[in-house]
């Protein structure tokens, strides 16, 4: 089989593809990998990499005392099908790049990323990621029991927040807003001032 050196030789619309088929992949093309559909990535914002550099700090200025471990995109994280219980790459068919993520459980960490779901999961919505981040992602980080995600709306200035509750889903969404104060369910002694994570771009 010849190497895959550009996204356009993939079938975006009725392939599936796995993690081992993903680690093969040659091209620049950042994508992700959603039960084995292929998710392309746009390149982000300006906007978007201020909001996430603002989160960014807020996070290494709370886990810098903690066990728990923070990253940024580009980061593989392997979800596996609750059915399947084994690590081959073949039997991965979800690898997805959150913009943040929290990892408590340190060994699920390894030199390719995070196998298995991470404790805080935060996305920041694109103009074409939209819903792709409100549904499918939501429903994903919901089976496999991601405790708590947020996502931030850049553009309405807005952070949906989840967490799983006593049954293992997701509780409807606290809905914050500029100036408002966003408190971690699973962290309650982190907080962000959303005024300054939505402050606009000067210059």
């Amino acid at each position: 089989m010849s190497d895959i050196v550009n996204i356009n030789q993939l079938d975006l619309k009725n392939g599936r593809y796995s993690y081992a088929d993903y680690l093969t992949w040659k091209f620049e093309q950042m994508v992700e990998l959603i039960k084995g559909r292929i998710l392309p990535l746009a390149a982000p914002s300006r906007r978007h990499q201020d909001i996430s550099r603002e989160i960014s700090g807020a996070f290494y200025q709370y886990f810098k005392s903690q066990e728990c471990k923070f990253y940024a995109a580009p980061f593989d994280v392997r979800l596996v099908d609750k059915k399947k219980s084994v690590k081959e790459n073949q039997d991965v068919t979800t690898v997805v790049q959150p913009d943040l993520c929290v990892v408590c459980d340190l060994k699920k960490l390894d030199e390719k990323g995070c196998f298995g779901a991470p404790d805080l999961v935060v996305e920041i919505l694109s103009p074409g990621n939209s819903a792709k981040e409100m549904k499918v992602k939501k429903d994903l980080y919901e089976e496999n029991q991601i405790r708590e995600y947020w996502i931030f709306d850049p553009e309405h200035e807005t952070v949906f927040q989840f967490s799983l509750n006593e049954n293992n889903c997701f509780s409807p969404a606290t809905i914050l807003i500029n100036e408002e104060i966003l408190t971690s369910v699973i962290f309650p002694d982190l907080s962000i001032n959303l005024k300054e994570v939505f402050t606009e771009m000067q210059n």
